[in-house]
């Protein structure tokens, strides 16, 4: 992955990104999602860079819940729909423009916020559409494998 110049922001998807995208269903009703510890590293990276970072997630998820837990100054937007309003939000707080802004996604309700970046990533197992965005940057490590850490590594 090149590296990643002047950036003051990093918002993440969470399920396919932090995840692999897959949820167990256990026969009582409960579910779980597996996460990297790689990938909660490397948030404390990213913060270490005195870069603001967010998750925003179409889904809730108690792992989140534990994230935010963990690093109490990060944002979290969960079950969010809409996924570009909150961006701009967030864009409009940290007073940073499209370029200074890296948005990880890897499904159609993240399109229109990888499309508004100026350094959109995605992971390999990410859906076709998503590849295809002009721009986009695509991790060699797949969603749930370390693609955060990656990213966070490449971070000047």
């Amino acid at each position: 992955m090149r590296a990643l110049e002047n950036i003051k922001l990093v918002v993440s998807d969470f399920d396919g990104i932090f995840t692999d995208g897959k949820l167990t269903v256990y026969s009582d009703g409960n579910t779980s999602k597996i996460i990297d510890y790689k990938d909660i590293m490397a948030i404390a990276v990213i913060i270490k860079k005195d870069i603001n970072f967010a998750i925003l997630s179409g889904d809730t998820c108690a792992a989140i819940d534990i994230i935010k837990k963990h690093f109490p100054s990060i944002d979290i937007f969960q079950n969010q729909r809409k996924k570009i309003n909150i961006l701009l939000s967030l864009a409009e707080q940290y007073n940073v423009k499209p370029h200074e802004i890296v948005y990880i996604g890897d499904d159609i309700n993240d399109i229109e916020c990888l499309k508004y970046v100026g350094n959109p990533i995605t992971v390999p197992n990410a859906h076709s559409s998503v590849k295809e965005i002009e721009n986009i940057i695509i991790t060699t490590q797949y969603g749930g494998n370390g693609a955060i850490r990656e990213i966070a590594d490449s971070l000047l």
